[in-house]
């Protein structure tokens, strides 16, 4: 998806699983589930950030 990185306590600008990733870059595995408009979790460790790894996909419809 997106390279963009989130800090934690920044606001999810989309829903979906968000990866999370080392203070060097690299990829932890671990995701997390945001809805757009809540902060993003702490982080284990310090320096670390998110990811969007998988958005959310809505029908249209209402």
């Amino acid at each position: 998806m997106s390279n963009k990185q989130y800090k934690p306590g920044q606001i999810a600008p989309r829903s979906g699983q968000y990866e999370r990733i080392g203070s060097r870059g690299g990829r932890s595995g671990a995701e997390v589930t945001v809805t757009k408009g809540e902060p993003m979790p702490p982080t284990p460790k310090r320096g670390e950030s998110y990811r969007l790894a998988d958005a959310t996909k809505h029908k249209g419809g209402r």
